[in-house]
């Protein structure tokens, strides 16, 4: 017995397709918009009038050499990364004799600790802020912790403007120098235009 299909079921036949192949299509958009969400993330180059300033309680400075990776949109967190680093051999106290102790064995100890880094994991948004958590190592020591900042952006330049604190003793910096004058808790400032590549 031979079935013959009717019109109707030729049209059902042919919907179904058209739905699928319509789904593909809008996946595939989709798929690519992502891709290219991740390729196009802001990338920016570090200015060379920044500032990174360090004070505490009877002790102060500026630190040098900042370098490294900047991917950041605001509205692309999950694709966003900082990834950057000083010379901790430029820090600058104003005082010779003061820099001298400062990247002795007691304190930062440059020869065996030449750099301190900073490598974000996740961004967030806070009222007008954001919010940077990642990783501070210094003085050998990797310590989590989070950066509110604000982000001022001109399209093609922007400035990153933060501070935080930190506890030396944390990152084994215990040296007796400036002990009995220098607090344990140190505010970290930073200030750093950036242009868009």
């Amino acid at each position: 017995m031979q079935i013959r299909h009717t019109p109707r079921v030729f049209q059902i036949r042919n919907s179904y397709k058209l739905k699928k192949t319509v789904l593909l299509f809008v996946s595939s958009i989709i798929f690519i918009i992502s891709a290219f969400t991740g390729i196009f993330i802001s990338t920016w180059a570090i200015q060379s009038d920044y500032i990174i300033k360090f004070s505490g309680s009877g002790a102060e400075g500026t630190f040098q050499n900042l370098s490294g990776k900047i991917n950041f949109d605001e509205n692309s967190f999950q694709n966003s990364l900082i990834d950057v680093s000083v010379d901790a051999n430029t820090i600058q106290t104003g005082s010779e004799t003061k820099n001298s102790h400062a990247k002795d064995e007691d304190w930062l100890d440059v020869k065996k600790y030449p750099k301190i880094k900073f490598k974000s994991d996740a961004f967030s948004k806070s009222g007008d802020k954001y919010l940077m958590t990642g990783t501070l190592e210094l003085h050998g020591i990797a310590k989590k912790l989070i950066i509110p900042f604000s982000f001022l952006n001109s399209e093609n330049t922007g400035t990153f403007s933060g501070e935080f604190t930190i506890n030396r003793k944390d990152f084994g910096i215990n040296g007796p120098f400036f002990g009995f004058v220098a607090g344990t808790e140190v505010k970290i400032q930073l200030k750093i235009p950036v242009k868009k590549i």
